[in-house]
């Protein structure tokens, strides 16, 4: 065999191995590559994870950072919502919820200090952190907490991953209770239609309301107010999910749960 023919077979072998190596590169780098999209959000339509480490320098995305949007009293319309120049009121709030979760937990007292650490707690609402089925505990059956009034001695609530459109980072909203089947009924409705809860822009409004004993509080509404495109739908899971890789899921478990 001549040095010509050599060369040009070892040539082919050589692209040969190389091409499976090239299709591998570009397939990896497809997965890990942000497209920029068209969107009223902008944490889907930049590296927005990027930015959030970079301001972190590394450090866990702890419970303490956000910004919470707590639970009106005495049957308030309005949210009172942090920001840079102070705290804003907001008759609605609108966005995207990226996840959330369902906690409770239950205190040795009737009215436990703000920040005090409950005794029992349960980041799910089924398997408390001692290991044991919510279901079978005492201080979940209604009655439980004062045998007067029909309330749980151990407290429920769900807690919102909630992206508004003008910041990367998600705030927190807190739903009590006596509005947790509300929200259920909303995502009940959503998955009656196919559609994943990022896959929506929510509107959230309240309405004052009166318990059994006339005092008021207030009471949350959840309305989905525009479809997101299927691209704006990917981009809010990848973001969502890589976003809550990022939280200490330790420190959110504990520190959702004290009292606020």
């Amino acid at each position: 065999m001549d040095n010509v023919k050599l060369k040009n077979r070892l040539n082919g072998k050589v692209q040969a191995l190389t091409e499976p190596l090239k299709e591998r590169k570009i397939l990896i780098m497809s997965e890990t590559a942000i497209t920029p999209i068209n969107s009223d959000y902008i944490a889907l339509t930049n590296n927005a994870l990027d930015i959030i480490k970079e301001n972190l320098k590394n450090q866990p995305l702890s419970f303490q950072l956000f910004d919470i949007v707590k639970s009106p009293t005495g049957g308030s319309t309005a949210f009172t919502v942090p920001s840079l120049t102070g705290d804003e009121i907001y008759k609605e709030l609108t966005g995207i919820i990226l996840d959330y979760t369902t906690p409770r937990a239950y205190w040795d007292t009737p009215e436990p200090v703000e920040g005090t650490p409950p005794v029992c707690y349960s980041k799910d609402s089924l398997i408390s952190c001692e290991g044991k089925p919510c279901s079978h505990c005492q201080f979940n059956t209604f009655g439980s907490k004062d045998g007067e009034s029909n309330a749980k001695a151990c407290k429920e609530s769900v807690v919102l991953f909630f992206l508004r459109p003008d910041s990367i980072m998600p705030v927190i909203v807190r739903i009590p209770v006596s509005s947790k089947l509300i929200f259920q009924r909303y995502m009940t409705r959503l998955i009656g239609k196919m559609i994943p809860i990022f896959g929506v822009v929510t509107k959230i409004t309240l309405k004052k309301t009166t318990n059994k004993t006339g005092q008021p509080y207030s009471l949350y509404n959840f309305e989905a107010v525009n479809t997101l495109t299927p691209e704006e739908t990917a981009h809010a899971r990848s973001f969502g999910q890589k976003f809550m890789e990022t939280v200490n899921a330790a420190d959110i478990e504990q520190d959702t749960l004290k009292v606020v």
